[in-house]
């Protein structure tokens, strides 16, 4: 849905010719950032430098009350009151963050490390067989730097490889043999999860546990890998531009460097890592669909001197599936008190929409309200 093509250059840079050369240069090396910091350059090219942001850091104004909810889940099977509870601290975070980390979800740690370490094994083998999966047509396995390269969005100091995991597994032949085991095996686990959580958040809605299943949003899912290599001019750039995420949620597992903010009240909060734990926040389909009560936040990453920060994100979305299936304010939420605050829309044309006209990190959701 975000994937852009060299093709689409002449449209886009008709005003810029030599950015467009920058960044066609920069693509047909296939190294990626890392390549760039390998080289060993000192100042970073101005393809990366990103307009100043309006909105002040929590930690630049003393702010010491603004922390991401961690949800502890170890209790939600045995005690029906614990997880009343739970489903209370979700209700909350996701409507007032849109972000909340959880502990105790039962997969092991030792899995999270192995697939960051996957991670890393991947983006650090040999260029000639990296370069294999380098690509930006659409496949089972892809590898690039800014998959929204040839937009006017600012480039961000990332390198990163896309994965289609549900409902079809990808073949492991098709895979990396780096990191194919342990991507499989840490995604069906991140499935399992996603059950549980649709049913946490359905519930957190006042409906059925079953009611988002029941709506296949944990049918779709697909991971990226992120591998931010550590940058010299941290400054002028940003490892992920802001935007929220087109889908319902996402399950991210982030390593200990840190850089990952969230928007919150016109400021910047840090989403700071805690061991064991898994990042989830909302997606613009879920904001829609609970009518607003549930919020998809705008969150970035920061560039940073120390590196690599590497990162897997699991996106629970139908936007890559062959489907027309429509989406609209669930009825039982609504009322006179309460009315849809958006219109139905289908899959294609949420996407369409997004690639076309949201590519700088700008909501989709205002295009859809009534």
């Amino acid at each position: 849905m975000g994937f852009t093509s060299p093709s689409e250059m002449d449209e886009i840079f008709k005003e810029d010719s030599e950015r467009a050369k920058e960044l066609k240069a920069f693509d047909e090396t296939k190294l990626g950032v890392k390549g760039l910091v390998d080289a060993g350059i000192t100042q970073i090219p101005r393809i990366f430098h990103h307009p100043p942001d309006n909105f002040k850091r929590a930690s630049d104004l003393g702010l010491k009350d603004y922390v991401i909810p961690v949800i502890d889940l170890s209790s939600i099977h045995e005690d029906p009151s614990e997880r009343k509870k739970v489903v209370e601290r979700v209700r909350e975070a996701a409507g007032t963050w849109g972000f909340f980390q959880i502990v105790n979800h039962g997969i092991p740690m030792s899995t999270m490390e192995e697939v960051l370490d996957g991670v890393i094994k991947f983006f650090e083998q040999d260029d000639e067989v990296k370069k294999e999966f380098y690509t930006r047509d659409q496949s089972p396995f892809m590898y690039s730097s800014n998959f929204n390269l040839y937009t006017k969005a600012p480039t961000s100091w990332k390198d990163s490889f896309f994965c289609n995991l549900a409902p079809n597994a990808p073949k492991p032949e098709d895979l990396p043999s780096v990191c194919s085991d342990i991507l499989l095996d840490y995604s069906s686990q991140v499935m399992k999860l996603g059950t549980l959580l649709f049913e946490l958040l359905s519930e957190a809605l006042g409906l059925n546990s079953t009611y988002l299943r029941d709506m296949c949003c944990n049918v779709g899912v697909f991971a990226f890998g992120h591998y931010y290599p550590p940058c010299p001019e941290p400054e002028l750039t940003l490892g992920t531009i802001k935007h929220a995420d087109v889908n319902f949620i996402t399950v991210l597992l982030q390593d200990h460097v840190g850089g990952l903010q969230v928007l919150h009240q016109d400021t910047w909060i840090d989403v700071a890592p805690v061991p064991g734990a898994l990042v989830i926040n909302i997606g613009d389909f879920l904001q829609l669909i609970s009518n607003d009560i549930f919020k998809s936040a705008q969150h970035r990453v920061l560039a940073n001197t120390v590196g690599p920060r590497v990162s897997l994100s699991c996106f629970f979305s139908q936007a890559f599936l062959p489907t027309s299936r429509s989406y609209g304010p669930i009825k039982e939420l609504l009322s006179e008190d309460n009315p849809a605050k958006y219109r139905e829309f289908s899959i294609p044309e949420f996407a369409a929409h997004y690639r076309t006209k949201c590519m700088k990190g700008t909501t989709p959701l205002l295009h859809f309200k009534i």
